[in-house]
């Protein structure tokens, strides 16, 4: 089988993020790292908090801390969120690590070396009310593109257009509020990605065939525009420390590197960290150096994310001339709105990842996220929306399903599962649907189309619905007992597949569906088009318990509240 890397893109430290973030990144990394692990792939799956740059320092600054105590702290509270989503990460690390420090050291060493990086003088903005050089976030103004009065000064919220912080309309200090800013000299280093413009056109023309539209369509118009020289170290306190060995004058006055410079490499110094806690039986350079054929590397991104990943980094790892391992897949995702406005950390405007844990579990939020994944373009989060999709797929396709079938089969045959006849005609008939809709399914989760995916799994459970009420055991057993015994069990074996499969989607509700039979030998990681066919994985005679409702309905009153409590339109 396959080696799979997967990452997704690193949370920012400072806050919770919301759902928005949620499915644009690590929510379809897991959900697909699950179904490579059940169809039997070696999966890594890495992922870590982005601790470095204006946000960690402004957000400890809020909140009366040093930097690094704030970043342990956020660590910790985001990774408990993930832990609450049942994200499977194989590790979770920290940009901050000594291992990141090491290897991005070590990369702007290589690129030095090779001619990629220069110290330049430039002219930056500071600001005597706070007595230092403001970096890119520490500015704030008006995009001179959209007119947006809340820019940063590295990228416009609004508009996702890469700025300067010279670039903003009446800039001002975010630190102090100060508008009296001065542009004086200093010395910064700047990656030449000017002389790596061939070599990243000639990367990305043999790889964006295979994109989505999306990653593709960015990257080329970076390219298109041209790639330009670009300062890698910042003015701040907090960061990777530019090595006083190779720049001793720039270490001197503190520069640390610009956080998009280290962050994609904390990719590897995550890996690094997960080898580093079991070195006997981890290497971490299995996944990442002189690896091109024998692993295949997925990142899943919002589209804001693109341009770093699909240009920046790639040159960044061209120029070091080492063979690390590039990506081959982008999974890119558009926005999921708050009724048509932008979901933002930074205006606490939409559901936040540990609200939503607080008012259901993350099974609903998973399935209905990844069933809207932003995939083509934006989608829109409503409430509406929400508890609709919850009442209809989860409650009644899926929940009702396996709570009528266990409750009538424990009344009217006991707590084993019945016997009954051999199958006819309409199981033949619904294990040929079954094994078309699961090859369907499997095909989607194979070309990371997550809503085609999720689309086939509603269909998977409405099969089952459809046979139950074509045959009617209610009914049924008023004349054939054998026969309604035969449904019950063929709906039985069904809601055990549905546990097997559905896993990657709902995996605390799949634990409990296949929790309800007391299999002696329950070792399936997966179900074949060619084995769900028969529908025999739980024999008569297994003993079985109806667990809780799975997924409880909601009601009118729910959606009022939900809407009193996070507003029902756009701001």
């Amino acid at each position: 089988m396959a080696r799979h890397l997967i990452t997704s893109a690193l949370p920012y430290i400072n806050g919770i993020k919301h759902l928005g973030n949620m499915v644009g990144s690590m929510l379809p990394a897991d959900v697909y790292s699950r179904y490579l692990r059940q169809r039997g792939h070696d999966v890594l799956y890495i992922c870590a908090t982005d601790e470095h740059g204006t946000p960690a320092e402004l957000a400890a600054k809020e909140q009366g801390l040093p930097v690094d105590e704030f970043c342990a702290k956020a660590h910790d509270a985001q990774k408990a969120v993930y832990d609450g989503f049942a994200l499977a990460f194989d590790y979770f690390g920290r940009s901050s690590s000594a291992e990141n420090v090491e290897i991005t050291q070590h990369f702007a060493r290589r690129l030095k070396e090779n001619g990629f990086i220069e110290e330049r003088a430039i002219r930056q903005v500071y600001s005597p009310a706070d007595g230092r050089f403001l970096p890119d976030r520490y500015v704030e103004g008006t995009c001179p593109h959209c007119g947006y009065d809340k820019a940063r000064g590295d990228q416009c919220e609004n508009c996702t257009r890469v700025l300067d912080p010279t670039d903003l309309i009446d800039p001002r200090s975010a630190i102090s509020g100060s508008t009296e800013l001065e542009v004086r000299e200093t010395k910064h280093l700047f990656l030449l990605q000017s002389k790596l413009q061939h070599e990243v056109e000639e990367w990305v023309a043999r790889h964006e065939p295979h994109w989505p539209h999306l990653a593709s369509s960015i990257a080329r118009k970076w390219l298109t525009e041209g790639l330009h020289d670009r300062a890698i170290t910042r003015d701040l306190d907090w960061g990777v420390p530019v090595p006083a060995d190779t720049w001793p004058e720039l270490a001197a006055e503190g520069k640390v590197f610009y956080v998009w410079f280290d962050a994609p490499i904390e990719y590897i110094g995550a890996t690094k960290e997960w080898s580093d806690q079991d070195p006997e039986n981890r290497d971490w350079k299995s996944w990442w150096y002189d690896v091109d054929d024998k692993v295949r590397y997925t990142e899943f991104m919002a589209k804001d994310n693109v341009p770093f990943h699909t240009v920046m980094f790639p040159a960044t790892e061209l120029g070091v001339r080492e063979p690390w391992k590039k990506v081959d897949y982008v999974k890119a995702f558009n926005w999921l709105t708050y009724y048509g406005g932008k979901f933002s950390t930074s205006q606490k405007r939409g559901v936040f990842t540990d609200q939503a844990l607080d008012i259901l579990p993350a099974d609903y939020w998973r399935y209905f996220l990844i069933a809207n994944a932003p995939e083509s373009d934006d989608s829109s989060f409503t409430w509406e929306h929400f508890t609709a999709t919850v009442n209809k797929d989860l409650a009644d396709t899926l929940g009702n399903f396996v709570n009528r079938v266990l409750s009538f089969s424990r009344k009217r045959f006991g707590e084993e599962v019945p016997a009954g006849g051999e199958p006819g005609e309409p199981e033949a008939k619904l294990g040929e649907e079954i094994a078309r809709l699961l090859g369907e399914y499997q095909e989607h989760m194979e070309s990371l189309q997550f809503r085609k995916a999720a689309a086939a799994l509603r269909a998977l459970w409405s099969a089952g619905n459809s046979y139950l009420e074509e045959k009617a055991p209610w009914l049924e057993i008023k004349t054939d007992k054998e026969g309604a015994a035969l449904t019950l069990r063929t709906a039985m074996n069904l809601i055990h597949l549905y546990a097997v499969v559905s896993e990657p989607f709902i995996p605390s509700t799949s634990a409990a569906m296949r929790s309800a039979f007391s299999l002696t030998d329950d070792t399936a990681t997966w179900v074949t088009p060619d084995e769900a066919r028969s529908l025999t994985a739980v024999p008569a005679g297994t003993p079985f318990t109806v667990p809780p409702v799975l997924f409880a309905k909601l009601t009118d009153d729910d959606l009022a509240a939900y809407k009193e409590r996070f507003g029902g339109e756009s701001e």
